[in-house]
């Protein structure tokens, strides 16, 4: 009878509670691969594509999501590993005690199992008990199985990944090398005006915040050469317009940095290079270094908007130019992460690449409103 209880003791605490349906890192992993690899097929066809630029611009754009998420699968894969790991480390004892019991069992003679020192009773009593006892048994053994399984598929997973991220990050890279390019060779895009460049570098010298470079924009006189098509105002656009770069927001409207500096706008984190494209139809009105915001993006959606896009490594077109919905604008500054690099802070279990930050502001007849009345799902 010992036995039999040392048995439920030791099944009961290789039990613990099981979480709801969670959804499978592996897979997570394996869908991030395939997008990675449409990627390298979209580059490879974007060669041929009528529009170069918009051909190149989705492909750094699905490379950048693959990317994305080859690193939450890998990360998620990685905490799940550990789980596992520690679930297993954590019940090594009673892993060994249940060994222990069953042994102890198989070593028993068989006259002295079929027999009980309370009589025939307590002997079909124990083997009753035995008997619910050996499904519960099997089903623990299945799920261990089950969970060696899982550990082999996600370390297989994390090992093959490997070739899979040196490949995305040479291909976004390429990508982002032809886009550059071809945007320096487009000529057809069309052009609502011509700025004043004396003027305009005046100002440039000139302004000492943000605000009073914006307000002083406007007043600069230019010379209208070709009017854009029709587009719906810039109105209807609230609570509609994605966000211009693939990043998390740190920081919301007016409110306080770690310095207790407050911005009218957002602060956007990005991974290095990351591609900045126009959320709706704007007219560039300014593209160069500010103040220190470093390379910064003034578009103007609609008459009376203004929506500055600060902190880019890198600018796009030049002033006066009309871009359509999802044109490239620029990239964000620093240097692509290696693929080693790319998998060191996942395998830690936590770090972040998105070392950039992209400040948003939008200006409405010149004072700044909040950019969650325009951003979806903000």
């Amino acid at each position: 009878m010992r036995l039999v209880a040392l048995l439920f003791a030791a099944l009961a605490a290789l039990a613990p509670a099981r979480a709801s349906a969670q959804s499978d890192p592996a897979q997570s992993a394996r869908a991030a691969i395939a997008a990675l690899t449409e990627a390298a097929a979209a580059l490879t066809g974007a060669e041929d594509a009528q529009d170069r630029v918009a051909a190149l611009t989705e492909t750094v754009r699905a490379y950048e999501a693959g990317l994305s998420a080859m690193r939450e699968g890998l990360r998620r894969a990685t905490l799940r590993e550990t789980a596992l790991k520690g679930r297993f480390d954590a019940d090594h004892a009673q892993l060994s005690r249940l060994l222990g019991v069953l042994q102890s069992l198989e070593a028993a003679p068989r006259p002295v199992t079929l027999l009980h020192p309370d009589g025939p009773l307590g002997t079909a009593r124990s083997g009753m008990i035995l008997a619910d006892v050996a499904p519960a048994l099997g089903r623990e053994a299945a799920a261990l199985a089950a969970q060696l399984q899982e550990l082999a598929v996600l370390r297989a997973l994390q090992e093959s990944a490997l070739g899979v991220l040196e490949e995305g990050l040479v291909g976004v890279q390429e990508a982002r090398t032809r886009l550059s390019l071809a945007i320096s060779n487009r000529t057809d895009l069309p052009r609502r005006f011509t700025a004043d460049e004396a003027a305009m570098r005046r100002l440039v010298e000139s302004a000492e915040t943000l605000e009073s470079f914006a307000s002083g924009l406007m007043t600069i006189a230019v010379d209208g050469v070709e009017t854009p098509e029709s587009a719906p105002g810039f109105a209807t656009a609230r609570g509609h317009l994605a966000l211009p770069v693939l990043g998390t927001r740190l920081r919301r409207f007016d409110e306080a940095d770690g310095a207790g500096i407050r911005r009218p706008g957002w602060v956007v984190a990005t991974r290095p290079l990351a591609l900045v494209t126009a959320p709706w139809p704007v007219t560039v009105r300014y593209l160069g270094p500010l103040l220190d915001y470093g390379n910064v993006a003034i578009l103007e959606p609609g008459e009376g908007y203004l929506m500055v896009l600060a902190g880019l490594g890198q600018v796009f077109g030049t002033v006066g130019e009309v871009l359509a919905e999802g044109a490239p604008v620029g990239l964000m500054g620093g240097a692509e992460m290696d693929s080693q690099a790319f998998l060191i802070a996942p395998a830690q279990g936590g770090g972040t690449d998105s070392s950039e930050t992209l400040y948003i502001e939008i200006r409405e007849n010149g004072t700044p409103v909040d950019p969650a009345i325009w951003f979806a799902g903000s």
